[in-house]
């Protein structure tokens, strides 16, 4: 099931997003961070990993921007 795998990604970068934008204790952000945890459950619970969720990057590739 790719979808949970492409959830929980989504789910993580919006909650990076509040982050980078309000603050680590917003309570907005602390929402987002428990969505992102919930999905990456359902996610781990379904079969995927760790490594399905964050493909490795070449050496030369830089992080993506938030």
């Amino acid at each position: 099931m790719p979808h949970l795998i492409q959830a929980a990604r989504a789910a993580q970068h919006r909650a990076a997003r509040a982050a980078a934008h309000v603050g680590t204790s917003h309570p907005l952000t602390r929402l987002l961070l428990a969505a992102a945890a919930v999905a990456a459950a359902a996610a781990w619970e379904a079969g995927h990993r760790v490594a399905d969720l964050h493909p490795p990057r070449r050496h030369h590739e830089r992080a993506p921007h938030v």
